[in-house]
């Protein structure tokens, strides 16, 4: 028997908000709302400064999508959205008071920020290849994909399966290839977009951060999205990081968009570790042959510009993309091979630099 959506929002719709003494579906509160199979989840957004006041309104639409026929699970999460913030100060008078800083994970030595100012320069197979490789070399290594709209990690680690909550609270993260990792990914089907505006995209990084029990850990490396935006700030403004690692393609395109990336964090007070020259060289299979089909040294000598190290210069290879797609990255699945070696390489210079 299949749920409609529509007997779900008449049954919310039934449930008032004291607050604006509507119902919480005319109210706007319901956000994300998803039925898959006989599962339901949705979002309730908020006023931070009522929220403990609408816990019970929480509950109450828990129960009645519950009473719906057909109905076997629902998950139900409050997101308090943000107040907007202050106008800029223009004439350069006081500064509001500073919020509370960057606060540590409990548990979590290193927290280490993967970005790059554009997509498609292979951020995400550098991470989950740095993952696997700093696991190798002994490190207890988890991975946040904080890329919200576009999660890979569950592909390239080879993860399906929703993580468990043992109290509704907690959220327990999943594990392959010696790396725990948490992704908005597992909560979602593969076709399904997520649609969310700023304060659920930050609400949803807190929870992650905050909410997983991430254990014992030597680093957590987190996947951010593309850009400069509002996932990049909030994990700037809500985690101690040790610093953060800029990923990029040598062609001057690429480059534009990580020098935004790098003022960013420059902005945020977050020491750069270094950066990555990705796809520096290819080799053809057949003939040996080597050229640089993306251009090379660009990232090199934007290192030395802005004086930070060149991390690693990591191949263009075919292999690479078919471990990835396969789920079991090349660090994994062929250690051996140079591509795998380079990633080892690259983890053991984290791990002499004191990052790790």
């Amino acid at each position: 028997m299949s749920i409609a959506r529509q007997d779900i929002l008449k049954a919310l719709g039934a449930i008032s908000d004291p607050i604006s003494g509507n119902d919480i579906v005319s109210a706007g509160m319901v956000r994300a709302l998803v039925v898959e199979g006989h599962n339901v989840r949705f979002v309730l957004e908020v006023d931070p400064v009522h929220a403990k006041t609408l816990e019970p309104v929480r509950t109450a639409a828990q129960e009645a999508i519950k009473a719906i026929a057909g109905v076997d699970q629902v998950s139900v999460v409050m997101t308090a959205h943000s107040a907007p913030p202050p106008p800029p100060d223009l004439k350069g008078g006081a500064k509001p008071a500073a919020a509370k800083g960057p606060q540590k994970i409990p548990g979590v030595k290193h927290i280490i920020a993967i970005a790059s100012g554009k997509g498609g320069v292979g951020k995400s197979t550098v991470s989950v290849n740095l993952a696997v490789a700093l696991a190798a070399e002994g490190r207890r290594v988890g991975l946040l994909d904080a890329d919200v709209f576009g999660p890979s990690q569950p592909r390239m680690l080879g993860i399906s399966g929703r993580p468990a909550s043992p109290d509704g609270k907690t959220i327990l993260p999943l594990r392959n290839h010696g790396v725990t990792m948490m992704s908005i990914g597992l909560m979602t089907r593969d076709d399904e977009a997520v649609v969310w505006r700023g304060p659920m995209l930050m609400g949803a990084l807190q929870q992650m951060l905050s909410q997983v029990q991430w254990g014992q850990l030597d680093v957590l490396l987190v996947d951010l999205p593309p850009g400069t935006g509002d996932v990049q700030m909030t994990l700037s403004q809500k985690a101690e990081l040790t610093g953060a690692i800029i990923v990029s393609t040598p062609q001057d395109v690429a480059l534009l968009d990580a020098r935004k990336g790098i003022d960013m964090f420059n902005k945020m007070g977050v020491t750069i570790l270094g950066m990555i020259e990705n796809m520096s060289t290819h080799i053809c299979s057949n003939c040996g042959h080597e050229e640089h089909t993306f251009g090379h040294g660009g990232v090199r000598d934007e290192a030395e510009k802005i004086g930070v190290p060149l991390l690693a210069e990591l191949p263009l290879h075919l292999d690479i993309r078919r471990a990835s797609d396969g789920g079991a990255p090349i660090v994994a699945s062929n250690p051996d091979s140079a591509p795998a070696q380079a990633f080892r390489a690259l983890a053991r210079g984290l791990i002499d630099a004191g990052h790790v």
